[in-house]
């Protein structure tokens, strides 16, 4: 009878023991967790349009979000700002910032690049100089609007802007499957 009490005993004193040497210890929920490096950096960037900078004030806005959840925040820039030629107006852009004092203050500004569809390319301006210098075959588009492409273009270019690309792309592209395609437009996208 006495080994019966004992086993039964045993496992709740064990667990008092730690109770009463602090041994338990809860697990800090994920909430009262520091944010990871990963996460850290995520929340110091902004992704989105360049709608102005000032040079004079050091700042630049950028819309953040889409449609009516769009915000525009606002950094400013230091001379150790790396990349402050691509805050262009109008532009896609990532600036890293961090938080100095109540300032969010630009680290690195990135253009944001569109990411190219499988099984596109992209080719350099020799490579398209050479083609137009030996007249090979290709189909060499010039996807900004009209009006731009009316001021001056590259020789044998099509002018096809991006509007009528998506509303009639069989219809403007070349028959031949074969045919090389390369699309120009006026900037980094």
């Amino acid at each position: 009878m006495r080994k019966v009490i004992l086993r039964k005993l045993i496992p709740v004193m064990i667990f008092s023991s730690f109770l009463v040497a602090d041994c338990v210890t809860s697990q800090p929920s994920l909430a009262s967790e520091p944010a990871s490096a990963a996460t850290q950096a995520e929340k110091n960037v902004y992704k989105g349009k360049v709608v102005g900078k000032s040079n004079k004030a050091k700042t630049i806005s950028i819309s953040v979000g889409k449609g009516k959840d769009a915000k525009t925040m606002m950094v400013k820039f230091t001379d150790d700002t790396k990349g402050v030629e691509h805050a262009q107006k109008g532009h896609a852009a990532i600036i890293e910032y961090q938080v100095v004092g109540k300032d969010k203050v630009a680290t690195v500004i990135k253009p944001k690049l569109a990411k190219l569809p499988k099984g596109v390319v992209e080719v350099q301006p020799d490579y398209v100089a050479d083609l137009i210098a030996k007249a090979g075959d290709y189909y060499l588009v010039d996807s900004r609007p009209g009006k731009r492409f009316d001021e001056g273009s590259l020789p044998t270019a099509v002018s096809i802007p991006v509007a009528k690309i998506k509303k009639d792309t069989l219809a403007v592209l070349p028959k031949d499957k074969a045919t090389e395609i390369i699309f120009f437009c006026g900037g980094p996208t």
